[in-house]
């Protein structure tokens, strides 16, 4: 799935091409990703975009207010797994799996195509995205050291389960959050809230420094993620963890293993991410345990 970096790419070309242009129609083929189709077929046709935005992992493309409504109106947009946008003329082959054609002021064609439809689409008036993405979390390229730790400490969740979720932090997905552990060298499976403060420093500053690069470098094309003109990303020339497994560390040489946290695959060094001990037995428990483990043996010997 896109993350921050793949969508912050295409919000950069989007603003390049986008802003300033008026929707003459609207086009669309499936339709069980628009929230509200017949909105979007008749409400969008008239408008301009006036700024294009991210947040997270969502694309929002603000539009300007209409002389007849003060009403402000966005269309936002959640890439899924395999969503794509293109902005070209007309005449250009159209791919299948495409499903909406936005038709511009300037004779070019704005085209979402999504071969699995797990993206999002809906046109939000009168903030309505505040609505959708309140429940977001703080944007990790700003979040300072300070903000960062004291989010993270108040989670007892898997420092993995914490980078991906959307409500602490928005937009770090599978990608990031493994090469961020990586490159701070901290284990998925400690627990947020037993984090030292110099192994807080180090993840806020890796989470930085992974998405800036990632950003600079045009995302991760690891499956279908192409920017706006169809290029890949090469971020995933960089990956040192994500995906890695079974190839040495480039750091230590030891094998990079792979394991499931929070329900996704997850890549660390052993050597490197050294695991947190694990919590110790109560007494009284571990006895039970074993006089149980004693009885049950003398009850195979009997027979």
């Amino acid at each position: 799935m896109p993350e921050l970096p793949e969508v912050e790419t295409v919000a950069r070309g989007l603003r390049e091409v986008l802003a300033g242009r008026r929707v003459l129609s609207v086009r669309l083929g499936k339709t069980d990703f628009i929230d509200d189709p017949a909105v979007l077929e008749q409400d969008l046709p008239g408008g301009t975009f006036a700024r294009i935005r991210r947040l997270g992992k969502y694309l929002l493309l603000d539009l300007e207010p209409r002389k007849t409504s003060a009403e402000e109106t966005s269309l936002l947009i959640h890439l899924g797994m395999t969503g794509k946008i293109s902005v070209c003329p007309p005449e250009t082959p159209v791919e299948l799996h495409t499903h909406v054609f936005l038709a511009l002021d300037d004779g070019r064609e704005l085209r979402y195509n999504d071969v699995r439809r797990f993206g999002r689409m809906a046109l939000l008036a009168n903030g309505g995205h505040e609505r959708v993405l309140g429940g977001l979390g703080v944007e990790p390229l700003e979040v300072s050291e300070a903000e960062f730790r004291t989010r993270i400490q108040a989670r007892k969740s898997r420092i993995k389960a914490v980078l991906l979720n959307q409500s602490v932090l928005r937009g770090i997905g599978n990608i990031y959050a493994d090469e961020s552990l990586w490159r701070a060298k901290i284990h998925p499976e400690k627990i947020g809230a037993r984090l030292q403060d110099n192994e807080l420093r180090r993840l806020h500053r890796a989470v930085q420094h992974i998405l800036q690069e990632a950003i600079r470098l045009r995302g991760s094309s690891i499956s279908d993620y192409v920017d706006l003109d169809g290029g890949r990303g090469e971020f995933q020339q960089k990956h040192r963890a994500y995906q890695h497994d079974g190839k040495k560390c480039f750091r230590c040489r030891t094998i990079i293993r792979r394991i499931i946290v929070a329900g996704r695959s997850t890549h660390f060094c052993p050597q490197c991410q050294p695991a947190p001990p694990k919590p110790r037995k109560p007494r009284k428990l571990a006895k039970q345990r074993s006089r149980k483990r004693v009885l049950q043996s003398r009850r195979k010997a009997k027979r």
